[in-house]
């Protein structure tokens, strides 16, 4: 008798693993904040080359007009040249292998998170980098938010593909690279992950937070070995003096918070402008577009990068109140015409300018008013540049807490809720989208609807109608109504008159209760309007319509406002799902 075989245990395969297990999604995390870390670090160092290659200086912001080093001879005239220079390198370079680069960068991962599944290419880490460094570094008034983040998430998103992840799991990957590029650049362990969540993925589930808390830990750990453990700006304590302040914190909220949304729609407007005046190749378009910046930098040289010696010196209370406003403005447009001419760079760190401005401009009118009763101008300054952020990208938690790490100051912290939460109220009134959710917008994407709303919305009534079931006269007697509804299966029928005019519908409980009560009369008296829909209606729109109809279905109007079909719950889930399938083989194939 041969002995009986047991089965043998098998190794649980490694991909199998990364893929649903939880410790491999940690790991997968912990892997991509580490790239996210050296990522930052590395394009911090390419901002630091390229800024000092064309100005000579550390950051010429603050250098207050001066002659490049190897050219003397052109004093500041050599601004004009150096957008122009950096254009005609980053043009191409991003016209040829990354077109995602161009622009703020933070649109784009929310866009590849929401519609595409966290699928981003992976050369745009290689792209983003070098034009955003360029772009900086050459005088585009931009910032490094919008790069590090689509930096880090492009690294998450490469990692996930080569792992074969699903969906789900990729996008938590592509948002622990976009965490991991803040907190890592930033120094901002905690703004890191509510960025990522707040704007990102846009949920704060238990899982996902937990991967992309311990990204941006490891992000945070590599990116200070590199720079340190110091607040990104250094400023001195701020304290307030009385309760009543509050008051004015209110109204700061409201100002600034309004400056934000002023910023978002001029940064489009410059952008339509750009595009609208443009009729030569793309590639070319950043060098030429690169004059008129040089033209601006020549003008106002603080409007030179991304500018925290300037907004360092404006808290510090060493502008006044006209110039404040000069620069507020200058950000404002130079910004937006950065982006516009094509340049590559984030709109975080200009909003926190231009909060800054306002908020320091805010306080020495205030403080000239109440000078015994006000801070110094500097905290309403402080607060102004979170205000300003939440006006302009309407997340409030993020606001708070970067702003509390980049700066270090715990003391303001009551004020600061009070102006951000104001602010983002003020913005929520004035406008419907954020500076990252417009850009969006206007492509057609609304990442405030439901993936099964989206696909609704992109269908028409007329698409999925079907045939109309026999109308019932005006003068229909009750008991015929009655027997036609019961063999019509819906419930429900479309009332027309003499000439064949649509009247309404009359209801099976309507035409019951009358029976009961010993009605006197016809259909036409029964007949009620339900909710209108046409046959260019959306689905959307449609399926709400249906939820509020009083059977189950509805007739469909023509624009002479005819019958012409009739739409049932069952005609708009097959719509649904056969718009499913198809976004899944579209999915596969991609």
């Amino acid at each position: 008798m041969s002995a009986r075989r047991l089965p043998v245990p098998t190794r649980q395969p490694v991909g199998r693993w990364l893929r649903e297990s939880r410790t491999g999604l940690v790991g997968l995390a912990v892997l991509v904040g580490a790239g996210a870390g050296l990522g930052a670090i590395v394009f911090r160092w390419l901002i630091t080359t390229f800024t000092h290659l064309f100005s000579g200086q550390a950051d010429y912001a603050d250098a207050g007009r001066a002659a490049h080093p190897w050219l003397p001879e052109l004093g500041p005239w050599f601004l004009l040249l150096a957008p122009v220079v950096a254009g005609l390198i980053y043009g191409p370079l991003v016209y040829k292998f990354a077109p995602e680069a161009r622009g703020h960068g933070v649109p784009e991962v929310m866009y590849a998170v929401a519609e595409r599944g966290g699928r981003i290419p992976a050369q745009v880490s290689g792209v983003k980098a070098l034009a955003s460094a360029l772009t900086i570094g050459s005088g585009g008034s931009v910032g490094r938010e919008g790069p590090i983040v689509q930096i880090g998430s492009a690294l998450g998103s490469t990692l996930g593909r080569v792992t074969r992840l699903p969906e789900s799991r990729l996008r938590v990957l592509v948002a622990c690279g976009a965490a991991g590029g803040i907190a890592a650049t930033f120094n901002a362990p905690l703004a890191g992950p509510f960025f990522a969540m707040e704007l990102i993925l846009r949920d704060f589930a238990a899982e996902s937070f937990g991967a992309v808390v311990l990204a941006s830990v490891t992000a945070s750990v590599v990116g200070r070995a590199a720079f340190g453990n110091t607040p990104f700006l250094d400023l001195p304590p701020f304290t307030l003096r009385n309760p009543v302040e509050y008051l004015l914190f209110v109204v700061l909220g409201v100002v600034v918070g309004a400056c934000g949304v002023l910023f978002t729609r001029v940064l489009y407007r410059i952008e339509d402008f750009c595009d609208w005046l443009w009729r030569g190749p793309e590639w070319l378009r950043p060098a030429v577009g690169g004059v008129f910046l040089g033209g601006l930098l020549l003008v106002l040289p603080q409007m030179y990068g991304v500018g925290y010696p300037v907004l360092q010196n404006a808290v510090e209370g060493k502008y006044v109140i006209g110039f404040l406003l000069v620069l507020l403005a200058g950000k404002i447009v130079a910004t937006s015409l950065t982006i516009g001419i094509g340049g590559s760079g984030g709109v975080f760190a200009p909003s926190l300018f231009i909060g800054a401005m306002g908020g320091t401009a805010f306080g020495v009118v205030v403080h000239a008013w109440l000078p015994s009763l006000t801070a110094s101008p500097g905290v309403y300054g402080l607060i102004g540049m979170g205000a300003a952020f939440a006006g302009a990208a309407r997340a409030p938690i993020t606001a708070v807490i970067v702003l509390f790490e980049l700066t270090g100051q715990y003391t303001i912290i009551l004020p600061m809720l009070t102006a951000i939460v104001i602010a983002t109220a003020t913005s929520r009134a004035l406008s419907r989208d954020t500076i990252y959710t417009l850009k969006l917008r206007r492509r057609g994407v609304d990442l405030d609807r439901h993936p099964q709303e989206k696909r609704l919305a992109g269908t028409r009534v007329e698409a999925v109608a079907e045939p109309l079931p026999e109308p019932l006269p005006a003068e229909t007697q009750l008991e015929r109504a009655a027997h036609a509804l019961a063999v019509s299966g819906h419930g429900i029928l479309p009332v027309v008159d003499e000439e064949g005019r649509y009247q309404g519908c009359v209801t099976a409980q309507a035409v019951a209760e009358a029976l009961g009560d010993d009605f006197d009369g016809t259909v036409g008296k029964l007949a009620e309007l339900p909710p209108l829909v046409t046959c260019e209606t959306s689905l959307a729109d449609a399926l709400t319509a249906l939820t509020n109809a009083p059977g189950t279905g509805l007739p469909v109007l023509d624009g002479d406002h005819r019958l012409a079909g009739w739409l049932t719950h069952q005609s708009v889930l097959s719509a649904v799902a056969s718009a499913g399938r198809a976004e899944r083989r579209d999915a596969r194939s991609g």
